[in-house]
């Protein structure tokens, strides 16, 4: 298997844990085990030889991994090494829609509708019982007991949609207005965004983890007079911030309970989405307002970015970049049918979310909602010994940030680790053998149901593709989840400025680091970037910033015209393009690799130039390492880093050498700082990297990252701007006082 760049498979835990074998295991147990793949191979060749014409090989693509990394995944229009690259099948042509006429998103689901009204649509489950769970440290955690699905057809869906519409209307939301959702992901929010989308309503998109100030700023900036909200976030953070947004006269909550909303400021209505749904049922509603159908043209969302380099931006998408962002996609999910299950819990503000769960209407099947808090047994919410969410859904298709599946992938590893000798023997030997029968494009039904059904059953027991997106997924992760979840992981890349899309490895593709080529919606070309060393005409990769054209390009930035110029771009063929500010390269198949960002790359003071995301990337498969910002200042010589800790894998290297003291406390120690970063260095030179891009001083925090402390995007993805401000005295510490 390729690796990244910045990935070296010695530092693969199980590489490791193949080293210790001779000295954990008698050399005739390890003969033995070898024995018995040997002859469960050679038993299962000649039936598996004579029937494989029967039986479709892994992905549908016969051959070893080398000759289907030949085939051709996109090809340079022009034949030059710059580009534009476009996917085989869409060399004439791009294409812009699925369907004849369905070119908004109204039309979209309208037409889902219509092609399977009594098919279930959306499901969220029922909440039996609600408790406080009281810790030894005297923290309170609340905890749910959560029963069956209740599932409402794309008919129903349908109806709600319309009547909450005809009730926004009622209430006086004007066509081509804006109008905010500030809620978590559930049902409800898709059935507003349906509702905006049938009357022309523009939808502006915030995170539900925002803070008072930057929702006030969202709501002010887009001068919305009508928001969709939760009870909880109204009650938490709405209600704080309502004298400051003047121009706001409509609240509607989506719970059903409480029905009087007493004690809010002169000139603003507090609803419940069940009454404004109940008034746009009303006859005389319903006929006055009929859909005022938007045009592809008109825009659908004001989706405000994630805002890792600083001041979020509205992202102006219409409706036919929106479309075609999703006709590209599930051209490449073609597999997926209606007999699919996708689980939705990532924000649906985000644009992974909104485009997947769109997606999944376009094909037809069901989304089943779930949170983080409640996604499987051991989630934080879940009462222990009641199921998550992932096991009573049992979901076939899912999408995850990497943050999610380096958790997944470290605490499964830490498993392996406890096994015993003959246990983790076992476990990897059957990886081993599986990573073999991967690279032949064959299945492995015996070792998935013996060794791996367990694992497996952490998300359900039944996916059969995870979907990456929002950051760059390691290359053992990807192929972690690969072997031990059954099911390819499909890498992709794209921006909020594309629609969220862009590229998408095939179903079959096993290799890693990479995110596939271009959908049949856009094109890329690589533009040089002389300053960072990437040129197109770079051996044996052409290499330079990621532009990408089509009918998925955005219209640019909300009440931001000179960044818009900055970014976007219009060729003399009067294609839109955009600038993503990433380092590409094109592989021979047509494959991009994602090697760089310029925003990331920093120049140290004797000239050399450091990745900043290149060196996280790599320490974060150290196990002592939860997350890590590598940080450089241009007047220093040298890079330092501030690094979340595993608290397991820390507090046994304090036992190791006999240091005493609390997780924090142990965090905030200088001799624990030495022996972390020795862990991190030792790490890092196994991975080969440059003397200068090893961090040389460490500061350890005891608290994690998370959207809510504003240090990370919802997609955990890293605000350097934040982070460099809140570590501003350890960075003068680690700079010694400059």
């Amino acid at each position: 298997h390729s690796h990244m760049v910045f990935q070296k498979p010695l530092t693969h835990p199980l590489t490791l844990f193949k080293m210790k074998l001779k000295e954990d295991l008698n050399p005739m147990l390890l003969l033995l085990f070898h024995l018995m793949v040997w002859i469960y191979t050679f038993i299962t060749f000649l039936p598996y030889y004579l029937f494989s014409w029967v039986s479709e090989p892994v992905g549908g693509f016969c051959g070893t991994e080398e000759e289907r990394a030949k085939r051709a995944k996109s090809i340079s229009v022009l034949g030059c090494p710059e580009g534009p690259y476009r996917a085989v099948s869409a060399t004439k042509r791009l294409v812009t829609s699925m369907h004849p006429g369905v070119d908004t998103l109204d039309k979209l689901f309208e037409y889902a509708a219509m092609r399977s009204p009594h098919s279930k649509c959306l499901g969220t489950r029922e909440v039996i019982s609600e408790e406080d769970e009281h810790q030894s440290n005297g923290k309170v955690f609340k905890k749910v007991v959560l029963g069956e699905y209740c599932w409402r057809s794309y008919k129903e869906v349908h109806t709600a949609a319309y009547q909450l519409s005809s009730g926004l209307a009622a209430l006086e939301q004007q066509p081509k207005n804006n109008i905010a959702i500030f809620c978590e992901t559930r049902a409800e929010w898709f059935i507003a965004a349906q509702a905006c989308f049938m009357n022309n309503f523009t939808l502006v998109t915030l995170y539900s983890t925002l803070g008072g100030p930057a929702i006030a700023h969202g709501l002010n900036e887009t001068q919305v007079t009508h928001v969709i909200t939760s009870r909880e976030l109204l009650e938490t953070k709405l209600k704080a911030i309502l004298s400051e947004v003047p121009r706001l006269q409509h609240i509607i909550v989506v719970d059903d309970t409480p029905t009087s909303w007493p004690g809010y400021p002169h000139g603003i209505t507090v609803h419940n989405m069940a009454a404004v749904q109940k008034l746009g049922a009303k006859p005389e509603n319903e006929s006055c307002s009929k859909p005022l159908h938007p045009l592809p043209s008109d825009i659908a969302v004001i989706m405000y970015t994630s805002g890792s380099t600083g001041i979020p931006k509205g992202v102006m998408i219409s409706h036919s970049n929106m479309i075609a962002g999703i006709t590209g996609m599930a051209e490449r999910l073609s597999y997926l049918n209606e007999t699919d299950t996708y689980i939705a819990y990532l924000p649906l503000a985000h644009v992974l979310e909104l485009t997947a769960e769109h997606i999944v209407v376009s094909l037809g099947f069901k989304i089943g909602y779930s949170s983080p808090q409640t996604l499987v047994d051991q989630s934080t919410k879940i009462k222990t010994g009641s199921k998550g969410d992932t096991s009573v859904l049992q979901p076939t298709v899912m999408a995850a940030v990497p943050e999610i599946m380096d958790r997944i992938y470290k605490n499964v590893i830490t498993k392996v680790e406890e096994m015993n000798c003959v246990q983790r023997t076992l476990f990897i030997l059957a990886y081993n053998y599986k990573l073999k029968q991967l690279a032949k494009g064959y299945s492995t039904p015996l070792c998935d149901k013996l060794v791996f059904r367990k694992i497996r059953s952490l998300l359900g027991g039944q996916l059969r593709v995870l979907l990456s997106g929002g950051a760059p997924l390691s290359a053992s992760t990807q192929q972690f989840m690969n072997v031990c979840f059954c099911c390819p992981v499909g890498q992709g890349y794209g921006l909020t400025e594309t629609c969220g899309t862009g590229t998408l490895c095939e179903q079959w593709d096993y290799s890693t680091g990479r995110v596939g080529g271009p959908l049949v919606c856009c094109e890329i070309k690589l533009r040089d970037w002389v300053e960072g060393g990437y040129r197109s005409k770079d051996k044996p990769h052409p290499r330079g910033e990621i532009l990408i054209g089509g009918s998925n390009i955005s219209m640019g930035y909300f009440k931001n015209e000179a960044k818009s110029q900055e970014d976007f771009f219009v060729d003399e063929n009067s294609q839109r393009w955009f600038c993503t500010g990433d380092i590409g390269e094109f592989h021979k198949d047509g494959c991009l690799k994602i090697i760089d960002r310029k925003k990331d790359l920093v120049k140290l003071q004797a000239g050399e130039y450091v990745s900043l995301g290149k060196v996280e990337a790599m320490l974060k498969n150290c196990p002592l390492v939860d997350n890590i910002c590598a940080y450089a200042n241009s007047e220093e010589t040298y890079v330092i880093g501030f690094v979340v800790p595993n608290q397991k894998h820390l507090l046994a290297l304090a036992d190791q050498y006999s240091i005493r003291g609390s997780f924090e406390e142990l965090c905030n120690s200088k001799a624990m700082e030495e022996l972390v970063l020795k862990v991190i260095t030792g790490a890092a030179l196994a991975a080969q990297l440059e003397r200068f891009e090893i961090p040389r001083k460490i500061r350890l925090s005891p608290d994690p990252w998370t959207p809510e402390t504003g240090l990370v995007t919802d997609a955990f993805k890293l605000k350097r701007r934040e982070l460099k401000t809140h570590y501003q005295d350890d960075i003068e510490r680690m700079y010694g006082g400059k």
